[in-house]
């Protein structure tokens, strides 16, 4: 049974998932991780999804607005045991559709080169490379995304 929910940041199950995140993070952003991590604050996301499977919470995901037009998705992670069976992709659809009903229309996001599942996921989830954008720009290891939201006529 899949369950996702729309939540925000205080949701104690989200808030759960992101520090498996951050564990996973500093072992594979080493000496790097610092710098990616003042980026990842949590405390003030309004737009959070939790996925459940089986009444267990095994994805999250958010996003926050990046300018008039695009949101910034954040803080998407799927348990290892879960990978696989698309619901990082459910989750996914559910950040975009939510950033599309509150008028947005476009993502952008950065991963991690060396997260090279992440890279792709989000290349099999149609989203395109761009340059690095804001604190990303000259970042060797960050590599920047950008999907356009299309809406159900076009």
């Amino acid at each position: 049974m899949i369950k996702l929910i729309r939540t925000d940041s205080c949701h104690p199950d989200f808030i759960a998932l992101v520090k498996k995140l951050d564990n996973y993070l500093k072992v594979t952003d080493g000496d790097e991780h610092d710098f990616y991590n003042q980026f990842n604050a949590i405390d003030n996301l309004k737009n959070v999804t939790v996925l459940y499977s089986n009444n267990k919470p095994v994805v999250c995901g958010a996003f926050k607005q990046f300018d008039d037009s695009k949101v910034e998705i954040k803080r998407m992670y799927t348990l290892p045991s879960e990978r696989g069976k698309g619901l990082a992709t459910k989750t996914l659809n559910e950040l975009e559709d939510w950033a599309k009903e509150l008028g947005y229309t476009s993502t952008v996001l950065e991963t991690g080169v060396r997260q090279t599942e992440a890279v792709e996921f989000y290349k099999k989830n149609n989203y395109k490379v761009i340059p690095n954008y804001g604190q990303y720009i000259g970042v060797k290891n960050s590599l920047c995304f950008e999907k356009i939201l299309k809406n159900e006529k076009g």
